[in-house]
């Protein structure tokens, strides 16, 4: 009887991990919602490069590479989150498969995550640096200041992720 309960529950929190799936589905909505932005945002370039300066076309242009990166970030979190924490996904031989498609565990998703989050917070702080004006007043400094600060916390953290994982990958393998 004890028996039957255990592997009934056991089922039932194995089962569980598909209340993630809808979670997946949610990041593939916000993918699309993304490519709205960033269609609006190529349309916006091209109705004003006549007009716009070089700096502001740039700027543009690194907009659409944050958003990029965003895109591919979703896509790596939702490919491999699912397949770590949900199911596989079946599409074995498949021409366009990307090939580190399968072999993502945890610790290399988390590493890549935090890789995106330090190129975006970087292209962020380049357009910032961009937009500085001729006098900066405390305010303008403070702002800036604080994003250099934070981007750093980003690298600092990136890289204490990968020498834990360095280290944890170490250990196990003695």
């Amino acid at each position: 009887m004890l028996k039957k309960i255990e592997s009934g529950l056991e089922s039932t929190i194995f089962a569980s991990r598909w209340l993630l799936a809808p979670f997946y589905l949610g990041l593939v909505i916000s993918i699309i919602l993304l490519f709205v932005k960033f269609s609006q945002e190529v349309w916006h370039l091209a109705s004003t490069v006549i007009t716009s300066s070089e700096s502001d076309m740039i700027i543009g242009i690194l907009a659409l590479i944050d958003m990029s990166l965003v895109g591919s970030l979703l896509l790596m979190v939702i490919f491999s989150g699912y397949e770590i924490f949900v199911s596989k996904i079946h599409i074995t031989n498949h021409e366009d498969k990307p090939d580190w498609m399968g072999k993502v565990d945890f610790s290399g998703l988390k590493l890549k995550v935090i890789g995106a989050i330090v190129a975006i917070s970087a292209i962020d702080l380049l357009k910032t640096f961009m937009n500085i004006p001729g006098d900066l007043t405390d305010e303008q400094m403070n702002t800036l200041l604080w994003k250099v600060v934070i981007h750093m916390a980003f690298v600092f953290s990136g890289l204490i992720f990968a020498l834990t994982d360095k280290i944890a990958g170490d250990t196990t393998k003695h």
